[in-house]
């Protein structure tokens, strides 16, 4: 339950009436655009990813004061277009790229007959497109959502023993990068062309599939999925 709290909460807090009725108060988007026209924007973020334990949104574990295996600093850019729609909400398109730093694998299998083998790292990284909104609920209070397709990096590893003997497994090509990713926030618009703000991002990557050229046995990667907690700082132009 705590897992899914932050994207629960700033969904509810989106929703709630009193936002809603204080929003119906004037043009609080953009008021130098009128409806229908719309700007350029460039944006980026830094933040903690919750360490590859995500397998849906809102499932990571982010408790910023306990050190945790696996979590790691990411990073991302994108810029886009955005439409004024009405006098509180834009709607726009993205694209951008994001690194999600690295993933540490302690184990190749997922069974019962473990194999003892060395740590390693797999670095989730990728391109994406799609869209993105926002609802200036006050002139200094947005929430914002975006969403669409995110292309992996190709997870390609060596597996190895605790004594560092690689095991021959083969992993990587095309396998699980065509995915998803997905995100919400909220934050300040310090002027009309600069916000900041907290957003949640997943980032949705299958695990690819691993196999011994010598059995033929075939058995699923690392899980990848990885969320981002983190700053956000937007220029509109």
């Amino acid at each position: 339950m705590k897992k899914a709290l932050l994207p629960v909460a700033l969904a509810a807090v989106a929703l709630s009436p009193a936002a809603f009725a204080q929003s119906r108060g004037g043009d609080t988007y953009r008021p130098d655009l009128a409806v229908g026209q719309g700007n350029w924007f460039l944006a980026g973020n830094v933040g903690r990813t919750d360490g590859g334990t995500a397998d849906t949104f809102g499932s990571g574990d982010f408790n910023v004061f306990e050190s945790r295996d696996g979590r790691r600093t990411g990073y991302g850019l994108a810029t886009g277009y955005r439409w004024k729609l009405s006098p509180n909400f834009g709607l726009g398109v993205e694209g951008g790229y994001t690194d999600l730093g690295n993933i540490k694998v302690s184990n190749a299998f997922r069974s019962d007959e473990e194999v003892n083998q060395r740590d390693d790292t797999n670095a989730l990284r990728g391109w994406h497109v799609g869209g993105n909104a926002r609802w200036n609920v006050t002139p200094a209070w947005y929430v914002g959502a975006r969403g669409g397709y995110f292309r992996a990096s190709d997870n390609n590893l060596d597996y190895y023993n605790s004594v560092g003997q690689d095991l021959g497994l083969e992993s990587g090509g095309s396998d699980g990068r065509n995915s998803w990713y997905a995100g919400v926030g909220t934050g300040w618009n310090a002027t009309e062309n600069f916000s900041v703000g907290v957003h949640y991002d997943y980032f949705r990557a299958k695990s690819g599939e691993v196999r011994d050229p010598v059995t033929g046995v075939r058995f699923d990667g690392p899980k990848r999925s990885t969320a981002l907690l983190g700053l956000t700082a937007e220029y509109a132009f």
